[in-house]
């Protein structure tokens, strides 16, 4: 089994900051790309940022600037730094993964439960 937990939402201001933690666990042969998408129900997933396994990075233009995705390979997981937020930036944000989990099988994606962030005064 392949888990992976978020973890870093909440309430924030105008203009404050939030960081987000993806962690993967289980069953990992490797893992390439990761990355964070955000969405509100009812409406499509977007992508946010995401960055490959050699640390090459590519943002939304709506977060460029204000984000920074970053990974940690040794450990398996992916942050989002979130600065100088807005309230339009309020989202359910998920993350995820491109896993493989054994050297025979192909890579698949996997996803995380989500985590609110909310953008308030």
């Amino acid at each position: 089994q392949v888990q992976l937990v978020e973890s870093g939402g909440g309430l924030v201001q105008p203009g404050g900051s939030l960081r987000l933690s993806c962690a993967a666990s289980g069953s990992i042969f490797s893992i390439n790309a990761m990355g964070w998408y955000r969405q509100v129900p009812g409406d499509q997933r977007e992508l946010v940022a995401t960055i490959t396994r050699g640390g090459l990075a590519n943002y939304a233009d709506s977060v460029r600037g204000r984000f920074t995705v970053s990974r940690d390979n040794a450990k398996n997981t992916v942050y989002l730094q979130m600065n100088s937020l807005k309230p339009e930036d309020t989202f359910v944000y998920y993350c995820k993964a491109e896993i493989q989990r054994t050297a025979w099988v192909l890579t698949r994606d996997y996803w995380g439960q989500g985590t609110q962030v909310t953008v308030s005064s």
